[in-house]
C-alpha cells in the first residue's frame, strides 16, 4: 500500500468539516439552515423536482438538488471508476479466486445490517415498523475512506487485513449503487428514458473511443486516437454525460448515478494502483486524467454534501438513529465474520497469509463506519423529516465505530503490520 494521508486529509476533513458546521448551525438557527438549503436557484424545464402549476410541469432547481442529484454524481463517479477497473482489468482487485472471500464477506457485511435493523424494528417498535422499514439500505454503507483510515490505524499499513478492507469497502460501493438505483427510484419509473442513458454511452464509446482505434489500424503513431485524446480530450465524455444524468433524471432512478454508464467507456489504463495510491497520478490514461481534474471539484462537493445533509437536530434522536447504529455496529461485523468464515473455512477459499479469522471481526467493526453513503442513502429513504433527521444521526454516530474498532484490535490482539 502507498500513503494516503494527503488524499484522505483533503476528502474526509473537509466533508467532516461540512457536517459540523451543519450540526451547528442547524442546532442555534434551524430556521436558517433549512432556509439556505431549500433555496430556489431556477426555475426550468429540465432539471430540479418537478412542480406542477396550472396543469403545466416546471422543474425547480434548489441548493439541496443541485448538490445531492447533480453534483453528487461526481463522486459516485469517481467511485463506479474504482469499481470498474477492479471488475475490468486483467489484475483488477475484484477479479479471480483472490477476491472470492472478500466478496462472500461483503454479502455477510450487506445482509447482517439489514437482518438486525428490521429485525429490531419489527420486535422493538412493531407498532411504527412500516415508518421505519424503508431505511433497512442506510447501514449497508462502508465509508471508503474513513474505514481505510481507520483500518490503518488497527493493523497497520502493511497488514493483509488492510487490503481485504479495501476490497470489501469497494464491493460494499458496488453493491450500494445497485441498491439505490433498483431500490430507491427518485420519482415514478420510466425506464424507457434510460434508453437515452444507453445510447449516449454507446455512441460516445464508438465515435470517441472504438472508431478512432480501428482507424489507426495498425499505424504504430495512432494518428487519429492521438488526435482525439489531444483535442477533444474529455468533452465528447462530459457531453454524453450530461445526456446520461438527464436520461436518469427523467427515468425515477437517482440521477446522482447518471454518470455511471458514461464511465465504462472511456479509455482507461490496463492497470490500476488503486484509489488511494500515489502511484496512481502516473497513469496518464484518459480516466485516471479526469479523476485527477475532478480531485478538487469532488473535494468541495463532499464539503458542501456534508452541509446540506447533516444539519439535523440533537433533539431529532429516536428510534430509527439506533436502528442505522446497531445495524452497522452489530450486524456489519457478525455478517462478515460469519461469511468470512464461511468462505475461508467450509468453502475452503482461505484468508490472505498473516490474516486471521479473529482480524475478520475487527474489519467487520472498521467497515460499520456508513457515514458518507449512509447518510446519503438516509436523505433518499425517507421524506424529510423527523425519521430522516433520525436516521442521519445514526450515519453521524457511526463514526463511533472508530473508537469500537481500536478497541477491538486491543482486544482480538491485532498484531499491526506497519511495512
Amino acid at each position: 500500500m502507498y500513503r494516503v494521508w494527503n488524499f484522505l486529509s483533503q476528502y474526509s476533513l473537509l466533508l467532516i468539516a461540512g457536517a459540523l458546521i451543519a450540526l451547528f448551525w442547524a442546532n442555534t438557527d434551524y430556521a436558517s439552515y433549512h432556509a439556505f438549503i431549500k433555496t430556489e436557484l431556477w426555475q426550468n424545464p429540465f432539471v430540479g423536482h418537478p412542480h406542477v402549476e396550472d396543469g403545466h410541469v416546471t422543474r425547480i432547481l434548489t441548493l439541496e438538488y443541485l448538490i445531492n442529484d447533480v453534483l453528487m454524481a461526481l463522486f459516485f463517479a469517481m467511485a463506479g471508476k474504482e469499481v470498474w477497473e477492479a471488475v475490468i482489468l486483467k489484475n483488477g482487485s475484484l477479479r479471480g479466486k483472490k477476491a472470492l472471500t472478500p466478496l462472500i464477506a461483503t454479502l455477510g457485511g450487506m445482509l447482517g445490517p439489514v437482518v438486525v435493523y428490521l429485525g429490531l424494528a419489527y420486535f422493538l417498535w412493531p407498532d411504527t415498523y412500516p415508518d421505519f422499514a424503508n431505511g433497512w439500505a442506510i447501514p449497508t454503507a462502508t465509508d471508503i475512506a474513513f474505514s481505510y483510515l481507520v483500518g490503518r490505524m488497527v493493523f497497520g499499513a502493511g497488514h493483509p487485513a488492510v487490503r481485504f478492507l479495501l476490497l470489501l469497502a469497494i464491493a460494499d460501493d458496488a453493491g450500494g449503487l445497485i441498491i439505490l438505483a433498483v431500490f430507491y427510484p427518485s420519482g415514478d419509473l420510466a425506464v424507457q428514458w434510460l434508453l437515452l442513458s444507453l445510447g449516449a454511452a454507446l455512441a460516445v464509446f464508438f465515435l470517441a473511443n472504438w472508431l478512432p482505434l480501428r482507424l489507426d489500424g495498425d499505424n504504430p503513431e495512432k494518428p487519429v486516437s492521438t488526435w482525439v485524446r489531444e483535442k477533444l480530450s474529455f468533452w465528447p465524455y462530459a457531453i454524453a454525460g450530461v445526456i446520461s444524468w438527464y436520461g436518469f433524471q427523467e427515468s425515477g432512478i437517482h440521477p446522482a448515478l447518471g454518470l455511471l454508464p458514461i464511465v465504462m467507456t472511456i479509455p482507461h489504463a490496463d492497470r490500476a494502483f488503486g484509489l488511494y495510491s500515489e502511484a496512481q497520478k502516473y497513469l496518464g490514461d484518459l480516466l485516471n486524467r479526469i479523476e485527477h481534474g475532478l480531485k478538487f471539484p469532488v473535494e468541495i462537493v463532499l464539503f458542501l454534501f456534508g452541509l446540506a445533509n447533516a444539519g439535523v437536530l440533537f433533539s431529532a434522536i429516536g428510534e430509527a438513529t439506533w436502528l442505522v447504529l446497531l445495524g452497522l455496529l452489530i450486524g456489519k461485523p457478525l455478517g462478515i465474520w460469519v461469511m468470512g468464515t464461511i468462505a475461508s473455512g467450509p468453502l475452503r477459499l482461505g484468508l490472505p497469509e498473516g490474516m486471521r479469522n479473529a482480524d475478520l471481526v475487527v474489519v467487520g467493526m472498521v467497515a460499520a463506519i456508513g457515514f458518507t453513503v449512509a447518510l446519503f442513502v438516509a436523505s433518499v429513504a425517507f421524506e424529510p423529516g423527523l425519521v430522516q433527521d433520525a436516521a442521519k444521526m445514526g450515519a453521524l454516530f457511526s463514526f463511533g465505530a472508530a473508537v469500537v474498532a481500536l478497541i477491538g484490535g486491543k482486544l482480538f490482539r491485532v498484531t499491526k503490520v506497519d511495512t
